[in-house]
């Protein structure tokens, strides 16, 4: 069932607006330029999250993005921000490009921790294209457990036990 935008389905609307040029992004208003480019970035960012007992996983493809082409930071002390940017690739001025539907340019994730999440102890590892984010949990604390207090005899001498009479 498709959701209809100006009768145009809302998915070919949608993608319409994600792929406007930049040339028409430039007359837009600053803070709506940020917009679109911030919704471009966050749309064009697959990530797989897992939850497994001790750990949290973010996955997400990265083909072609160098390592240092990516940021991993954790912001206001619970929030996940995968970030960079995918270059253009140089082009030959001989090749004409017919089409091009590779994505470029920078992309953008945000994720709000859980409270269990241990921030202090984050890794990022980019392999073969695959970057993976490692959030280690928190261990619950353990139980109370109860404290023996060792109950002594009053027979060796010490002070005697005094019962009020009946």
């Amino acid at each position: 069932m498709a959701i209809f935008f100006g009768g145009v389905p809302m998915s070919n609307a949608l993608t319409q607006w994600l792929q406007t040029p930049e040339e028409y992004e430039k007359t837009l208003h600053p803070t709506a330029q940020a917009f679109v480019r911030d919704t471009k970035a966050m749309c064009n960012t697959a990530v797989d999250v897992k939850d497994y007992p001790k750990s949290y996983m973010f996955v997400a493809d990265m083909p072609g993005v160098k390592s240092c082409d990516i940021r991993v930071l954790v912001e206001n002390d619970n929030v996940l921000t995968i970030a960079g940017e995918r270059k253009f690739e140089e082009t030959i001025e001989e090749a004409k490009v017919v089409r091009m539907e590779r994505s470029a340019g920078t992309f953008l994730r945000k994720f709000t921790l859980p409270a269990d999440a241990n921030v202090d102890a984050i890794t990022a590892a980019c392999c073969e294209g695959v970057l993976t984010v490692t959030v280690p949990k928190i261990p619950p604390p353990e139980q109370a457990k109860p404290k023996s207090i060792e109950v002594s005899s009053s027979q060796s001498g010490g002070a005697k036990a005094i019962y009020p009479r009946l």
